[in-house]
């Protein structure tokens, strides 16, 4: 399970990207963070706080800064009382500003972080945003092995010892390469974007039954591994059945929910014999075939039906010739 984000996780993960330091002595690090967004509090430090997004994280720029000194003293500690009165996760400061007594003292009392970064607000928010979607990213484990094939995301499933394993060493031998192998680790960006990794210990090592554990990169160089890959098709590795039926043209194309991304299957039933290496990369050719407006089985399909009408157009032109 993935320990939940509290501020002092952040500062410790981030804080030479964003350049953190603390403004006043540590407080509020065990604060949760439960939004996967940072926002400027705006109208709030002018005290109008109707749909004030509280639980995110609130970065102070330069503009918000030089208001609040503006404003008379009296008001100023009005406004932040009320700002700090709501459940805040920690108060970033940009550019490097000094937030001034009035805001150190009321966010201790609130026992809100208050951190300061170097960077420009642009640029926080350019760092901390695509960490924090990470973060919060919904993910879930699969049990398969995933390969970069032709530079298509190809998840390989299917029961324990069916061959995903060997399938993948033999890809990787040909020059493919491999991302993650036995237990996948599937995070959703986005709406429809399914990322595949390895866990941080396998370090691109391979079971192979009989042989035991095989060490990828050190065998076939660092170039046979990456550390992530978009999942583009599921390729469902299956015993052969002469009575389960097979879809023998493609146009009755299945889908896999993950993360409720519905990702393209393939089902491969084996059968000794079958070259497996060779059909994962006719899989890989043919979805990128697709991927750029030519899909195969539905140009043979419109060439067949139109042929079809074309004879039964002749034969009925022979019917009503009765001369």
């Amino acid at each position: 399970m993935t320990p939940k984000l509290t501020v002092g996780r952040l500062l410790e993960r981030m804080r030479d990207t964003l350049q953190l330091e603390h403004v006043a002595p540590p407080h509020g690090l065990e604060r949760l963070i439960e939004n996967p967004n940072a926002s400027s509090p705006g109208l709030v430090l002018a005290g109008y706080v109707d749909r004030f997004p509280a639980k995110r994280l609130q970065v102070l720029g330069e503009t918000e800064i030089t208001y609040l000194k503006s404003l008379d003293p009296e008001l100023r500690r009005r406004n932040l009382e009320k700002f700090f009165s709501f459940p805040i996760p920690c108060v970033f400061i940009t550019k490097g500003l000094e937030p001034g007594p009035d805001l150190c003292d009321i966010a201790a009392a609130s026992n809100v972080a208050l951190i300061r970064s170097h960077l420009k607000t642009n640029e926080f928010y350019n760092h901390l945003k695509p960490w924090l979607e990470e973060e919060f990213a919904p993910t879930t484990n699969v049990h398969g092995s995933l390969a970069d094939v032709f530079g298509v995301g190809l998840l390989f499933v299917g029961r324990s010892g069916i061959g995903k394993s060997e399938c993948v060493l033999d890809l990787v031998e040909r020059g493919h390469r491999l991302v993650a192998d036995d237990l996948v680790i599937v995070s959703r960006r986005g709406r429809d974007v399914l990322i595949g990794r390895g866990h941080e210990l396998q370090r691109h090592h391979m079971e192979i039954r009989g042989v035991g554990l095989v060490d990828i990169p050190g065998i076939f160089g660092v170039r046979a591994v990456r550390q992530q890959k978009r999942i583009e098709v599921v390729v469902q590795l299956e015993e052969w059945d002469h009575d389960a039926p097979v879809d023998r043209t493609g146009l009755d194309g299945e889908t896999k929910p993950i993360l409720d991304v519905n990702v393209p299957l393939v089902r491969v039933p084996l059968n000794p014999g079958k070259n497996i290496t060779v059909i994962a990369e006719v899989i890989a050719m043919n979805h990128l075939l697709k991927y750029s407006g030519v899909d195969p089985a539905e140009r043979f399909n419109e060439r067949l039906m139109r042929q079809m009408r074309g004879r039964n157009d002749v034969a009925r032109y022979l019917q009503e010739d009765n001369e």
